[in-house]
């Protein structure tokens, strides 16, 4: 097993990712949705890079900033939203409305990076 955080913890988070991807393209074909649009794979692939960046900054101030880790967090989290509704929002919403399946082609990686973000932070919090 892998001992350097950042790398083990990219490894799972492309690992879970790709998972995810598979299941979500295999329900959208099964429901017989339109697979590949709603720049899923952009959402998937941004996300995964922007959830990496953020743990890689969080992982090189979590000596320096221990104490104010969950504050970088949270801070860092809400650029990776804000980096979402920037490049995400104009075509989700040229229809009018950002309807279901746009909204799980943005929320489903999304969530997923937070949840196993929010898994290894915690983890780091109990051992400091």
């Amino acid at each position: 097993m892998l001992k350097h955080p950042v790398i083990s913890f990219s490894i799972r988070l492309v690992l879970v990712l790709s998972f995810t991807f598979v299941l979500h393209v295999v329900l959208l074909q099964i429901n017989e949705h339109p697979f590949l649009e709603n720049k899923i794979v952009a959402s998937y692939i941004i996300n995964t890079f922007l959830t990496i960046a953020i743990f890689y900054g969080l992982f090189l101030m979590r000596d320096k900033y221990s104490s104010q880790i969950g504050f970088l967090f949270l801070g860092r989290s809400f650029l990776k939203f804000a980096v979402f509704f920037i490049v995400f929002n104009g075509s989700y919403k040229a229809s009018g409305s950002i309807d279901t399946l746009e909204f799980f082609a943005f929320f489903t990686p999304y969530s997923i990076c937070l949840i196993l973000e929010t898994i290894y932070l915690s983890k780091w919090l109990n051992e400091m």
